[in-house]
């Protein structure tokens, strides 16, 4: 017969506590990262978070100053709030990253996408496509014969409700530019 023996502060959970800890529990976190607008830097960025194994839910980026040659970078991540922290620390230690600010943790922030989907669909489906988009305030910069293009601006649950919605209903293609946000206030 042998016996198991763990180690006091060990890792192992029991079976009967299937609750996670704090450290266990993802995150949903917006980076704003502002940085030197020059060659190479958002693979320098990216190359941080692909090194390391972390996921990108999103990614935008801009030059925000032409006079002072400064781009943003907005990258939507999950992890756990160790991971969060590691990120950010990290990203500050590259050379060429000026601010790193955690809008999630910051304070209230607004936080936008915009979509183009092309939804094909004759008869009612068409009118009910139609309907849809006029209650999510979609516009309709495309039209031909068998299909649409709507553009949507919100967050990114109102996009995925409004998908969702135009599936059933013929939708082909979607193209999502990405989150962009910005704390709120001053």
């Amino acid at each position: 017969m042998s016996t198991l023996k763990i180690k006091k502060g060990s890792t192992k959970h029991s079976a009967y506590n299937l609750r996670p800890t704090f450290s266990e529990i993802k995150e949903s976190h917006t980076l704003a990262v502002i940085v030197s607008n020059e060659p190479g830097v958002l693979a320098r960025v990216i190359g941080l978070f692909s090194g390391r194994g972390y996921n990108i839910d999103s990614l935008t980026v801009a030059e925000v100053d032409h006079t002072g040659h400064t781009s943003r970078i907005t990258i939507v991540t999950t992890g756990t709030p160790q991971v969060i922290a590691q990120i950010k620390a990290q990203l500050g230690r590259i050379v060429v990253v000026h601010e790193v600010h955690d809008l999630t943790a910051e304070g209230s922030s607004v936080e936008r996408e915009m979509a183009l989907l092309r939804v094909a669909g004759k008869g009612e489906k068409r009118v009910e496509a139609l309907r849809l988009a006029d209650i999510f305030r979609a516009n309709v910069v495309d039209s031909t014969l068998d299909s649409f293009i709507f553009e949507i601006t919100g967050t990114p649950e109102k996009i995925d409700a409004f998908s969702g919605l135009m599936l059933p209903l013929g939708l082909e293609e979607i193209a999502r530019t990405g989150v962009a946000a910005m704390l709120r206030g001053n």
